[in-house]
């Protein structure tokens, strides 16, 4: 039973003899007959220095299944070398010759390496290999789970569909660059087809009062059919995710560069890949005007949005029955990330100083939460709070230990936001009551995220700059805090300059919104 590709293949062996001394092989009449004749493998092997071809072969196989495992490791061992690297490759061939007569075992990969003195033989790996290697590397280095999901979901997602079949060595700047060019082609078509159904929504809604007449009726049924049909709406890949994408691959080619032995890569050529700029979103007021148009056309002006002091304490009002009040009021006024308020423990407040440390983070991986290191080490440091926020933190102690001698099985969590029971909450149980909140308010949406751009605002209104609210929010440079709240701080100024204008009463008229002053006031 022959059998043969990539000049090699398994054979079954039989060495009986005819009269003439000559071995039958597969003439054998015996050969049909089971455990008769063993396997034999057989591989074409690279050449030697003269030119000369060689066959490499090993007979005495019981199984089949044996001889081709062995025969797996040759190739293994040939196709761990570039094909236009015929030096190396001859190399392997006369190690693989030198164990033909003493039947030695087949050395593994990496013992071959060792044997030639380190030489590059895994100069072919994909990049999906690659890939799936700089995780595994990162992992063992026991990175952020934040970092290493959001690596998981980049190569997931975008890096092993477009480039994971190129082999690492060999991949382009071209191939790079066309992967963002293929997302950008991507989102329009999410666009499209998110503008499709959102006009087939239009076609298939009543918008009169009272029932629909028969004919509507069927009419709507037909476009609701559709509506059905069409894929929901997605989101696109904006920017900034771009942006993290490309950082990722950059990462991870800088990794098999590192590491050329092994890759035999000798450049990244995500270096060269450009995107356009990314700017980071600015952050802007909840305006009379902006709130106007929201209340109009639904349309938020900015990822980042921003509450007037009014339109905060109006929320802040509207809070006070929530459990989970202190979170929002300190992420309000003192600016402490999501995470950073849900990890922090009764350990890290100082109340006699008006400080509280940041120390942990309440993260979530998927939906599992679990406390981690801050964002970054600029994070970790402490925070000066108000006596408003000193009072609120002695009653929301007072409110736990009510519940804590209520609750039979307490748990002590050490944490100062916490479930009835005395568990840690779930982050998303913070982001819940400020959604509540803020129906309950009626106000503008902001994001939880976004109370902490409010604290730096707040700054502002306190007579701050820019580099206070760096310190405040504990950025780790000026330029990042710049980026976000210049326009904000802008804002605040001519709205803080019209305020101070205001309260100054004039000969013959009124501070604006004020009717005239009578005669005998004004005198």
């Amino acid at each position: 039973m022959p059998g043969s590709r990539r000049g090699g293949g398994v054979n079954r062996r039989c060495e009986c003899r005819g009269p003439d001394g000559k071995r039958l092989g597969t003439k054998c009449p015996k050969l049909s007959r089971r455990g008769h004749a063993r396997f034999e493998i057989h591989q074409e092997l690279p050449e030697d220095a003269e030119g000369k071809r060689r066959r490499w072969r090993r007979t005495g196989y019981a199984t089949k299944d044996d001889a081709e495992t062995d025969l797996g490791k040759v190739r293994a061992l040939l196709e761990l070398v570039k094909k236009d690297d015929d030096a190396t490759r001859r190399r392997v061939g006369d190690l693989l010759m030198g164990l033909m007569p003493a039947r030695d075992p087949i050395p593994t990969p990496e013992e071959v390496r060792a044997r030639l003195g380190g030489a590059a033989l895994d100069s072919h790996w994909t990049v999906a290999e690659l890939l799936d290697a700089f995780v595994a590397a990162k992992r063992r280095a026991d990175r952020r789970r934040t970092t290493l999901r959001g690596y998981e979901g980049h190569i997931r997602l975008h890096l092993k569909p477009a480039l994971g079949d190129y082999r690492a060595d060999r991949l382009s700047v071209a191939a790079c660059q066309k992967l963002f060019d293929d997302i950008d082609d991507h989102n329009e078509i999410i666009q499209a087809e998110n503008e499709e159904r959102r006009a087939q929504e239009e076609r298939a809604r009543w918008g009169k009062p009272g029932r629909p007449p028969d004919k509507e009726r069927k009419r709507l049924a037909e476009e609701r059919a559709k509506l059905a049909e069409m894929p929901p709406y997605r989101k696109t890949t904006g920017p900034g995710t771009k942006q993290a994408i490309l950082r990722t691959l950059r990462a991870a080619l800088n990794w098999g560069v590192a590491r050329q032995q092994e890759t035999g890569m000798t450049h990244n050529p995500a270096r060269h890949v450009e995107l356009a700029t990314h700017r980071r979103p600015k952050g802007l007021l909840w305006t009379d005007e902006r709130v106007a148009h929201w209340r109009e056309t639904g349309e938020v002006p900015s990822p980042v949005m921003v509450w007037t002091p009014q339109q905060l304490g109006a929320y802040l009002d509207a809070a006070q029955e929530e459990r989970l009040y202190l979170g929002l009021h300190v992420m309000a006024y003192h600016g402490p990330r999501r995470g950073e308020m849900c990890g922090q423990a009764w350990a890290d407040v100082h109340l006699s100083r008006r400080r509280i440390a940041v120390t942990t983070a309440r993260t979530v991986d998927g939906w599992e939460p679990y406390d981690d290191d801050p964002k970054t080490e600029d994070s970790r440091a402490e925070i000066a709070i108000d006596a408003g926020t000193v009072a609120a933190y002695r009653e929301h102690r007072k409110r736990q230990l009510a519940e804590q001698e209520e609750t039979p099985g307490w748990t002590d969590s050490g944490k100062v936001l916490t479930r009835p029971d005395g568990q840690p909450i779930h982050p998303e149980e913070l982001s819940d009551a400020h959604r509540r909140v803020t129906r309950r308010a009626g106000l503008p949406p902001i994001s939880l995220r976004d109370l902490r751009h409010g604290a730096a605002s707040l700054v502002k209104a306190g007579g701050g700059d820019i580099h206070d609210a760096q310190k405040k929010l504990r950025h780790s440079s000026v330029t990042l805090t710049a980026d976000t709240y210049t326009e904000l701080f802008a804002e605040y100024e001519e709205e803080l300059t019209e305020r101070a204008a205001a309260v100054v009463p004039r000969s013959g008229t009124s501070p604006p919104g004020q009717p005239p002053a009578a005669p005998e006031e004004a005198a």
